[in-house]
């Protein structure tokens, strides 16, 4: 049996390593440059930073936050970012398979007997996902952007996470009555649920394709590639760039009615769809992309509507992005539930900024993160909480 502080100090040091990495995404992603090249170096003297001066956290209080070469400071977020995930790492792992704030039940095993079995990929699936929320929140506190890329990078964990993970920890044994019970991966609940998937995401294929094509008009048009990044009040008309994102989204709407409409009309297709859900990696993939639509919907009606109503952008397109990755990941139920539970971390934070600091806007995207954290933390809270209300 290995002693629970090797797990901690393995997941500590991991996850500080990570955190070294994100330091290099969050500068360098919204900036337009390399993740890769060049190397990391001083911006005073712009000397390679030597792997010795590169350990995470260790370093930085050796060499006493200043360059080795020319002495310039060196901030203090690099060290706190490390450590802040690294403890991430560490708490996730104890919450998880040690206190069981999330059952994992698999082949009936529980705690780190589970990790050993499966749980694994669950808990890397869901660091992933903690770790991109945590450059985000970085990145849009600082500059107020959420960089694309982050969010399709959420997209892909959940989507490749889902499909392989009922593999991983041998769905022969414990069957989908477990994931699904348990809900430890997004899931699908009805086969009308994937007809609407299917042709939702038909709908975006083409709707995508419109929109490269020049047919659909984009959006803030002048504004970067980089999602949420806050147009200039006067030179657009905020409704009427709503209506391009209506335009957008009407193949999506659409194609998840077609899809629908096919189904109730069609026995063959109907018994497709079943083949479908009895797949473990078509169905892990189509309830993935559906806790993408509905982690998309929920923020884009809130931007439409409130965007129409007040005549000023409700809310970024960054965040509309991100918590569709969220929902590929953590499901369709509980990407909801996050988005609901994130003005409550916001509303101290703004009372805040409006007595001592006189403004009224705020990034949103590290609220939703922290919403997103909660909800996978409390996640047997809130799943038999909905329970209790089905059952009664």
């Amino acid at each position: 049996m290995i002693p629970l502080w090797i797990y901690m100090a393995f997941a500590f040091a991991l996850g500080s390593c990570i955190g070294s990495f994100l330091n290099v995404v969050i500068y360098r992603l919204p900036r337009d440059k390399s993740l890769v090249y060049p190397p990391s170096a001083c911006p005073g003297c712009g000397k390679n930073i030597k792997f010795y001066d590169n350990i995470p956290i260790l370093s930085w209080l050796i060499l006493q936050g200043k360059c080795r070469n020319c002495k310039m400071s060196i901030s203090p977020r690099y060290m706190i970012v490390e450590f802040i995930t690294g403890c991430l790492f560490v708490a996730v792992f104890l919450l998880y398979f040690v206190y069981g704030s999330q059952r994992f039940e698999f082949g009936g095993l529980f705690g780190l007997d589970a990790l050993h079995y499966g749980g694994w990929i669950f808990y890397f699936v869901h660091m992933a996902l903690l770790c991109a929320l945590l450059a985000a929140s970085a990145i849009d506190l600082e500059l107020w952007v959420i960089p694309l890329s982050i969010c399709w990078f959420m997209t892909i964990v959940g989507l490749a996470g889902t499909a392989m993970g009922r593999y991983i920890v041998g769905i022969e044994d414990i069957g989908p009555s477990i994931i699904g019970y348990y809900r430890v991966l997004p899931n699908v609940d009805f086969q009308v649920i994937t007809s609407l998937t299917i042709g939702a995401t038909i709908g975006l294929v083409i709707a995508i394709a419109l929109l490269a094509t020049g047919i659909i008009k984009r959006s803030y048009p002048e504004q970067e590639d980089i999602a949420g990044k806050e147009p200039d009040e006067d030179n657009y008309n905020h409704r009427v760039e709503m209506l391009k994102e209506i335009v957008f989204l009407l193949p999506v709407i659409v194609g998840a009615f077609c899809g629908f409409w096919i189904f109730k009309s069609s026995p063959e297709i109907a018994a497709l769809i079943k083949k479908i859900t009895l797949n473990p990696i078509t169905y892990g993939v189509i309830a993935s992309l559906w806790g993408y639509f509905i982690g998309c919907a929920v923020v884009w009606a809130t931007r439409i509507l409130g965007t129409m109503a007040f005549g000023k952008e409700a809310m970024g397109l960054g965040d509309v992005h991100l918590m569709g990755g969220v929902g590929a990941v953590i499901g369709p139920v509980f990407v909801v539930i996050a988005f609901f539970i994130a003005p409550f971390f916001g509303l101290a934070w703004a009372c805040y900024q409006m007595f001592f600091k006189k403004t009224r806007q705020i990034p949103y995207g590290p609220f939703l993160s922290l919403a997103v954290f909660a909800v996978m933390i409390f996640h047997d809270f809130f799943r038999q909480y909905i329970y209790n209300l089905y059952l009664y």
